[in-house]
């Protein structure tokens, strides 16, 4: 077996491109907290608006097949600029508080 293949597939044996991505995964993926919202009374998919917001989303599970609607959840990311190596990239950054802006 190649051994730069070989491997649990976290970065642990065959080279840094691995880790770095799973790295970049993990964190783009971890201090996110996703927000439930019910529509917005006369939005629709096509157009969607925002209503009230759930305390989660098992609340919203509930919501939604009460009032027989969708419901959204949305994650709030932003841009940042990264050097890896001497290539530039731009990547998502969760923000870690979206209430809080």
């Amino acid at each position: 077996m190649d051994p730069k293949t070989a491997g649990s597939g976290n970065g642990e044996v065959g080279g840094g491109k691995p880790e770095t991505h799973s790295r970049r995964r993990r964190r783009n993926s971890e201090d996110t907290k996703a927000r439930f919202f019910l529509p917005k009374p006369g939005s629709s998919l096509k157009n969607p608006e925002l209503g009230d917001e759930m305390t989660g989303e098992a609340d919203a599970l509930i919501q939604s097949l009460k009032g027989d609607h969708h419901f959204y959840v949305v994650t709030v990311w932003k841009g940042v600029a990264e050097q890896n190596g001497g290539n530039p990239m731009i990547v998502k950054e969760p923000v870690a508080d979206p209430k809080a802006e």
